[in-house]
């Protein structure tokens, strides 16, 4: 076997054995991890979620699944918590401990003194039988036969089996609280996704000039008011009405077609009932459009009324596409 054979070989069974222990979990799902959920669904307060060492890396990242998807959440470290970081948790609060084999002395420490204070505590756990397994008044069963590395030493497959865990339950709160795309734009107004949700076509609008001219307006005003506007497109109107759209593919098609221009219109090459978005509607469904009929612009109306250009380009510069 070559060398690259047997790299692609190590990786194959590294992922085989994870994705083996994942579809397993499901065997796992019982009523506590429906009655976890319900409690954090009910709670009034935040949830706590710690862990030590690879596991406190995962649980930091399901504090941010969770605030994502609208359960507020914060990661407070084991090792920190023994020694002052205890009062993050408050009176309503839910606590999730994060450990693979329930009893590492943190969390064997740590555990009393969040039953003391009277807060419901949720154990994710490998080993239910241990100290945080027993102790703890729901248990989500994390339990992996064998860990990636081949020496079964190093957290993989146990650590990747938490961050599932972890998703699951997030997933399940997001759907419980009717968590819609809406809100999701709410937490997420940065980057790509963000602007899929929330950015509109009122607001794209508003970065380009807005090229119109009326249906009576000859030929040279009409090449003038594309050229200058440089957006390949210009609306045709009658007052505030839309009537029509030029594009310059409509100005290649008139020379071609006629040997004389002078005493041409608008109203002569326009396109009429040209595609149109309202402004209020988000501007992923521009982009929908525009595939769907092979353009490159739009124009954006409201009740008739034209109000600007939607451009391609707008779409690529914001990321969208």
């Amino acid at each position: 076997m070559s060398k690259n054979n047997a790299i692609l070989e190590i990786a194959r069974k590294a992922i085989e054995t994870e994705a083996d222990a994942i579809q397993n979990l499901t065997s796992f799902l019982d009523d506590a991890f429906a009655d976890a959920v319900t409690t954090i669904l009910d709670s009034k307060g935040r949830v706590i979620v710690s862990g030590i060492g690879k596991s406190a890396i995962i649980a930091s990242k399901i504090v941010a699944t969770l605030n994502s998807t609208g359960t507020p959440s914060i990661f407070m470290h084991a090792a920190d918590a023994i020694h002052g970081d205890l009062g993050i948790i408050q009176e309503d609060d839910v606590v999730i401990l994060i450990s693979k084999s329930g009893n590492t002395p943190e969390i064997k420490m740590l555990v009393p003194l969040i039953k003391q204070g009277r807060n419901k505590l949720i154990g994710m756990t490998a080993n239910p039988e241990s100290s945080l397994g027993i102790q703890a008044d729901y248990v989500l069963n994390t339990f992996i036969e064998k860990e990636a590395c081949p020496n079964n030493l190093a957290p993989t497959t146990s650590t990747t089996a938490q961050l599932v865990m972890g998703d699951a339950l997030a997933i399940c709160l997001l759907e419980l609280r009717g968590f819609s795309s809406r809100d999701f734009a709410r937490f997420h107004p940065g980057g790509t996704l963000g602007k899929k949700l929330y950015l509109r076509v009122s607001d794209i609008i508003l970065t380009n000039m807005k090229p119109e001219v009326s249906v009576g307006s000859d030929v040279k005003k009409v090449i003038v008011e594309i050229s200058e506007k440089m957006l390949g497109v210009t609306a045709v109107v009658d007052g505030n009405e839309l009537k029509g759209i030029v594009t310059d593919g409509d100005i290649r098609r008139m020379l071609n077609k006629y040997d004389q221009i002078n005493g041409l219109t608008a109203r002569d090459i326009m396109t009429t009932n040209p595609k149109t978005i309202e402004t209020d509607v988000l501007a992923v469904k521009a982009l929908e459009i525009m595939q769907e009929h092979g353009i490159s612009q739009l124009l954006a109306v409201d009740n008739g009324v034209y109000k600007g250009i939607v451009h391609l380009h707008n779409l690529i510069k914001e990321g969208i596409l």
